[in-house]
């Protein structure tokens, strides 16, 4: 298994490093991130990103001020 690289980069949005991940998602699942992106007007990624950032603070309630 080959290992990726991690490249730290200042988005745009905010002064916090961020990583590229690459992540594989089932056909469907993938079509409805889409479609709630289309919707929404916004990138996958933001749509992604979103998600998992309610996912965190919502199970891991002490985290929610670290993301």
């Amino acid at each position: 298994m080959r290992a990726a690289k991690a490249k730290n980069k200042i988005t745009s949005n905010d002064e916090t490093p961020s990583v590229r991940a690459s992540i594989s998602f089932p056909h469907e699942l993938y079509e409805t991130l889409e479609e709630i992106a289309r919707q929404k007007k916004v990138s996958l990624a933001w749509v992604v990103r979103d998600a998992t950032t309610q996912y965190i603070a919502d199970k891991w309630p002490l985290f929610k001020g670290r993301v």
